[in-house]
């Protein structure tokens, strides 16, 4: 299979042209116990679904499953790997406005995040972003994760 591609966008006039794109996708990246365990750990969310995997055997999913929100806490990381805004000074974290978690991530599936930026609209000093990320599951049917996440980017 083949790696994700980095596109490089250098400009408001780079972003404005990319609205309608599909960006691109990230790797694979395999969720395992661990990372499980680390994020109930880190968010005090330790409900048997996530991290008892003898009482999830008998559970609805038959094994533990992915916290939704650590699904959504990927993206940085997996969007970080299918786009860049190169000549920025900051980019920031402006928010969502739509999140959905369609289907479970099972103990050991492995997840990759496919983006396409939906919305450019130019603020002061920069250009608020709004990419689509849709968090596919290897092998699923329908998506772990599709979401509208909002960023602005000052040059």
């Amino acid at each position: 299979m083949d790696g994700p591609v980095v596109k490089v966008l250098s400009s408001a006039a780079d972003i404005h042209a990319a609205v309608g794109q599909e960006l691109g996708h990230s790797d694979w990246l395999t969720i395992d116990q661990h990372r499980i365990d680390q994020f109930a750990s880190a968010t005090d969310d330790h409900q048997w679904i996530h991290v008892d995997p003898e009482r999830a055997e008998d559970g609805p999913f038959g094994t533990t499953i992915a916290h939704g929100y650590l699904t959504l806490a990927l993206l940085p990381h997996l969007v970080g790997q299918i786009y860049t805004i190169d000549g920025a000074r900051m980019r920031v974290n402006y928010g969502l406005n739509k999140v959905r978690f369609p289907s479970p991530v099972k103990v050991g599936a492995r997840v990759r995040a496919r983006s396409e930026l939906i919305e450019a609209t130019d603020v002061e000093g920069g250009v608020q972003v709004v990419v689509r990320s849709t968090i596919e599951v290897e092998g699923g049917e329908r998506p772990a994760c599709v979401a509208e996440h909002v960023g602005r980017v000052y040059f």
